[in-house]
């Protein structure tokens, strides 16, 4: 066996005991998130911090460009890149290789009389520049680990191809078409492969809720299954998955509008959030339902930050107990708590810190959120964005994106 041979199984063995990228997690169900964040109000301090994460340099889709992301290389490290003037972020918000590619202004948009959209306005970092800036019109954007590519679908969903976008040049370099209608997509770890989630209608429709002014959510999903698609070469076979009622499984219906699917970290399963408990399902790739992977069983869906990024710690859900606004960090095998600062975990980043929205020191007000850098086992918060105004479901506030080294 030669060098080259070497280095590309140690790079399939590292791949496959990392956790998938953030992504694909960013529309949670309003009212859950609500529900979990309106209890408390809470103090936040603030202290600095590095990281040292590990690096080498892989293809990045068929283009012969390069990309950074951890396989056991060389040590290089990553700075701190904070902004606590700006909200949203005009320059670049990262911390050890964790980097804010991008964020969202949702807003719903009123179609009918009786039906609306809720649609995204999307601004992403270009790499060189190092600037956040107005994307082009697009419904659904998925960042590619190393957060130079992202995968994005046009404003009328479900769409009938993906685009593979160049976030440099904000230049679409390849589109994939597809036969089943995409209103959803994520990378796996290693970004080398990419799950669409299927519909028969737009998984963003709005309709009138009975004896409400206020758009709600359709009480029946249109979703039909899933794409697992090779990104170098765009192959990747459709599997169906139905919904339907069993009748051993009271709670099998219960799937929101949009609810995708995304990938394990060993590539072998896919999964998806559900709104009763436990909150979740995994399938095969042919579609078939299996029990709950190694790892997976205390996951909580609707916290974005997800699993660490080695499996062994999983991010969950409001705690505020030790502080008034904190969460709880699960041991992925024995499902111990430990309570952290943070009211919203969000990303990960090495397996002792995470990035989360929190509240200011004495602040009164729950929404009154800014992105902060938390460290397990300390009480200190390093702000690294300006506060967002308004409350929750309000016009014109901000989202994040996330990408993994």
């Amino acid at each position: 066996m030669n060098v080259d041979d070497l280095v590309r199984d140690a790079l399939r063995e590292q791949a496959a005991q990392q956790a998938p990228a953030a992504g694909g997690f960013t529309d949670r169900v309003l009212s859950l998130r609500r529900r979990r964040r309106t209890r408390r109000i809470a103090v936040a301090a603030a202290a600095t911090a590095a990281v040292v994460a590990v690096a080498v340099a892989v293809p990045l889709l068929d283009s012969g460009k390069e990309d950074v992301r951890p396989s056991g290389g060389i040590v290089v490290e990553k700075k701190t890149k904070a902004h606590p003037d700006q909200s949203p972020p005009r320059d670049e918000i990262s911390v050890g290789g964790t980097t804010l590619a991008g964020y969202f202004v949702p807003e719903t948009v009123k179609k009918t009389a009786d039906s609306a959209v809720y649609e995204r306005t999307y601004h992403l970092l270009n790499p060189k520049t190092g600037k956040y800036a107005k994307a082009a019109d697009w419904s659904w954007i998925a960042l590619a680990p190393g957060g130079r590519t992202a995968a994005v679908l046009e404003r009328d969903l479900p769409a009938s191809r993906i685009g593979l976008l160049d976030l440099a040049t904000g230049k679409v370099e390849r589109w994939i078409p597809v036969d089943h209608g995409v209103g959803g997509l994520a990378f796996s770890h290693d970004g080398r492969k990419l799950v669409a989630t299927t519909y028969s209608q737009n998984p963003d429709r709005r309709v009138k809720v009975e004896g409400n002014v206020e758009w709600g959510q359709p009480q029946t999903s249109s979703r039909t299954g899933f794409y697992v698609l090779d990104v170098a070469s765009g192959k990747g076979d459709w599997t169906e998955i139905k919904l339907v009622r069993d009748s051993h499984d009271p709670f099998e219906p219960m799937v929101n509008s949009r609810q995708d699917f995304s990938l394990t970290a060993d590539g072998r399963y896919v999964w998806e959030g559900r709104p009763m408990e436990p909150g979740y399902a995994f399938y095969d790739l042919t579609g078939k339902k299996v029990p709950v992977p190694t790892g997976y069983k205390y996951l909580d869906w609707s916290v974005e930050a997800g699993r660490s990024p080695n499996g062994g710690l999983v991010a969950s859900s409001f705690a505020g107990k030790k502080w008034q606004t904190s969460s709880y960090v699960v041991n992925a095998l024995t499902g111990a708590k430990t309570e952290e600062r943070g009211q919203q975990l969000l990303a990960w980043v090495g397996e002792s810190r995470l990035i989360a929205w929190d509240i200011g020191r004495n602040d009164k007000n729950e929404f009154h959120q800014r992105l902060v850098l938390v460290t397990l086992g300390s009480d200190k918060e390093v702000p690294l964005s300006g506060f967002r105004e308004g409350h929750d479901g309000d016009a014109g506030r901000w989202e994040p994106l996330f990408a993994q080294p």
